[in-house]
């Protein structure tokens, strides 16, 4: 065991977590509610506390925008809040602060899929930094989105009013500075616009 201090929480690592199955990674969640666990490509197990009370604030702010715009088109898809787990193409499983999968991808899955953690990337994530996350590993984190599949990838940082804004084929995000601003959708999720300045 040792400390992940770029992450923001403990990482735990060793044979035995290597073998972890799915399955078991699962049940390892659901004995301890009180974390939030990550698994990287490796098989590495990121424990982080609950986040603090702004940060949570934040978080359902950014959720209640995102849901407003999926009641509103119902047909096309599915949001997901912070407690969300998706074991993603190279085998790590993570959980943004915001997301949204297409209709067309989480139909395609079983029931039994769609109660553990979906075998899919969302296509939108967010990810939305408290005071104690790593900015350099967040910014990393981004990328690991984007190779596993997302579309569109925002990270939001509340402290100094920038978004980046993420891309496939781009290899820097976009940078847009002040919390005035609103990001969109883009061709991920048409007409839906969040207003950052909700989130300070």
């Amino acid at each position: 065991m040792r400390n992940s201090f770029d992450s923001g929480g403990i990482l735990l690592g060793g044979s035995y977590l290597e073998r972890m199955t799915d399955d078991e990674f699962f049940d390892f969640c659901q004995q301890h509610p009180e974390l939030r666990i990550e698994r990287t490509a490796n098989h590495e197990i990121l424990l982080m506390s609950p986040t603090g009370s702004r940060s949570g604030k934040r978080n359902a702010r950014l959720i209640f925008q995102l849901g407003k715009w999926c009641e509103q088109h119902p047909a096309l898809g599915e949001y997901f809040d912070s407690n969300t787990g998706f074991r993603l193409p190279d085998s790590s499983i993570l959980s943004p602060d915001a997301s949204w999968v297409s209709a067309a991808k989480w139909n395609a899955l079983t029931p039994e899929q769609q109660d553990k953690f979906a075998p899919l990337c969302p296509e939108l994530v967010v990810e939305l930094k408290s005071n104690t996350d790593s900015l350099k590993a967040l910014q990393a984190k981004m990328h690991d989105w984007l190779r596993n599949g997302a579309q569109l990838a925002w990270l939001l940082d509340p402290e100094t009013e920038t978004a980046y804004l993420y891309r496939p084929g781009q290899p820097e995000p976009e940078t847009v500075q002040g919390f005035d601003n609103e990001l969109s959708g883009e061709t991920v999720l048409r007409g839906f616009r969040l207003r950052l300045s909700e989130l300070r």
